[in-house]
């Protein structure tokens, strides 16, 4: 696989890693909050930031400046999504990219969408063994198109600034940067390519589990703040 040769001078350093769960989209095709869905027994921000973190020193949550004080959100240490500009219209995922990068752009950042019920211990582990430093990112690719999967995927430093040219061109799609970049691929797993974007995924997914797996969080519920 050919390598970004700008990342050479650094292989042998490698830089520390941090998690980060994208949670700042709008979920307008669901229809409601998918970071509030429940997997059981945890909403599913909660399930994500609790895997990552078995594996990670630190883990924050990218969100929007206008989430920051909402009850789920606010239990876990956050960065924010990068505001567009004329310069850099930026959006969707790419935003929480390039906030967590902005925050700390020595760290590599092993990212992952909100909307990955079935994301599991395995799939982290080999993510973090089988990382490439001298390609820009590390990720799996789709079972369902042998394309990357740009939201499980460990993306190194030099990325950014590659990543803010591929946004000041007004492209958005993190998947056709990674091919763009020849980032490192590893095989492809159902439990990275199944998302649920859609009420009908939902209902999918939920008729494979227990009736209560997949549901809108109780009122009472709470996550633990994190300091």
């Amino acid at each position: 696989m050919p390598t970004d040769p700008s990342l050479a001078a650094s292989a042998d350093r490698l830089a520390p890693i941090a998690g980060l769960v994208l949670a700042g989209g709008a979920s307008r095709r669901m229809g409601r909050d998918k970071a509030a869905l429940e997997h059981a027994g945890q909403t599913q921000l909660a399930r994500l930031f609790d895997l990552l973190s078995r594996h990670l020193p630190e883990v924050r949550v990218a969100v929007r400046s206008d989430q920051q004080a909402e009850p789920l959100r606010r239990a876990f240490p956050q960065v924010l999504d990068l505001e567009p500009t004329d310069a850099l219209p930026v959006g969707g995922p790419m935003a929480g990219l390039l906030g967590a990068f902005a925050y700390a752009p020595d760290h590599a950042w092993l990212v992952v969408a909100c909307d990955l019920p079935l994301l599991d211990d395995a799939a982290i582990l080999q993510l973090l063994a089988e990382r490439e430093p001298n390609a820009i990112a590390t990720a799996y690719t789709s079972s369902h198109d042998g394309l990357p999967e740009p939201l499980c995927a460990l993306w190194e430093p030099a990325a950014a600034a590659a990543l803010r040219a591929h946004v000041a061109t007004g492209n958005l799609c993190p998947r056709k940067f990674l091919l763009r970049h020849h980032a490192h691929l590893l095989s492809a797993r159902s439990s990275v390519s199944t998302n649920i974007n859609t009420p009908a995924e939902l209902t999918a997914l939920a008729a494979m589990a227990e009736p209560s797996t997949l549901a809108e969080p109780a009122v009472s519920f709470s996550a633990p703040r994190i300091p």
